[in-house]
């Protein structure tokens, strides 16, 4: 449903967009991660037409976005960043207003108007004007627009922006039933969407894609996934540390804590390590050793850990190291 080919954006001297290509299909939902200046947003604005791009090739349901722009449009839903909408407007005179530009009229433009006010929870203040509204009803007046003739394709720019924790809620629950059947791309900064919303995720810095995947796939790149951690009653950290570092399937034995004779380590596995293989040898060799194991378990890895370490810049990686 969108295509993205070697895509490139300039202004001037700067390159916001670096040779990146993608695909979203239909059914799936793309989250778009990255630092402030990343590129997420120019990319959103070429996908939507918004901007041309410099070199490179953008296509949407088959229709190409420079040489086809409306046909690609009729296609898209999009909210911008920062959610722009005429502040004199009531909700209602608004929504009515984007109706009609996408050529809906009569009951057809009635039900869509309701069916998006409903969706987005906006019939509490239908009558207000826009600009007496709060933010989070503010966005999600625009984020009803997006969503009004019913889009086969929804370009979100940061959906959940000045939201509070219910509204996030009930937006990500939108976006996720809407993801059944459509393609749908949203950029974000809270790394929890990627969890509850996504079924795939692109991590872009500096204007190229430094990762792309499911985000378990993405967790398997942070350096605690398969880890061990192991609490043992009675039994000194550095004892267990000592044996457990000499593990064949361990790249390294760290002591977490010690207090109240309770002993925490982490093991970390050596790469190529089958999923669960390290546990069990973690395990084996607590039995062997005799310890009083209080908690065992392998670790998921994190999200925000692959993410700071795929996009700090590379001075700032030195001084972590």
């Amino acid at each position: 449903m969108i295509k993205v080919e070697k895509l490139v954006k300039t202004f001037g001297a700067k390159r916001a967009v670096n040779d990146i290509s993608f695909t979203v299909e239909r059914g799936e939902v793309l989250g778009f991660l990255g630092p402030n200046g990343a590129g997420k947003s120019t990319t959103m604005r070429v996908l939507t037409g918004f901007l041309p791009p410099t070199s490179g090739r953008v296509t949407v349901g088959g229709f190409d976005v420079t040489e086809n722009p409306v046909a690609a449009k009729r296609l898209l839903g999009y909210l911008p960043e920062s959610a722009p909408a005429y502040t004199d407007m009531t909700v209602w005179g608004f929504l009515n207003f984007i109706a009609e530009i996408r050529g809906l009229r009569g009951d057809d433009k009635k039900k869509a108007v309701h069916r998006a006010l409903e969706m987005c929870f906006l019939e509490s203040v239908v009558h207000q004007s826009i600009e007496t509204l709060s933010k989070g009803f503010r966005h999600r007046t625009c984020f009803a627009q997006s969503i009004l003739h019913d889009p086969e394709i929804l370009v979100l720019d940061e959906p959940t922006d000045g939201l509070d924790p219910n509204q996030k809620h009930e937006v990500r629950t939108i976006i996720r039933e809407m993801g059944k059947k459509k393609a749908i791309i949203f950029s974000t900064h809270i790394l929890e969407e990627v969890d509850a919303v996504c079924s795939r995720a692109i991590i872009i810095d500096r204007g190229q894609i430094v990762a792309n995947g499911t985000p378990s796939e993405l967790r398997q790149k942070s350096t605690a996934a398969g880890a061990v951690l192991l609490r043992v009653q009675g039994t000194a950290s550095a004892a267990v540390v000592n044996t457990l570092s000499q593990l064949p399937l361990a790249a390294k034995a760290l002591s977490l804590a010690e207090s109240n004779g309770t002993a925490s380590v982490r093991v970390l596995p050596k790469s190529g390590t089958a999923h669960g293989a390290l546990t069990a040898a973690v395990a084996e060799a607590a039995r062997l050793s005799g310890w009083k194991v209080e908690e065992l378990h392998t670790e998921e890895g994190r999200l925000d850990e692959v993410f700071r370490s795929i996009t700090l810049p590379d001075t700032a990686k030195d001084k972590q190291k």
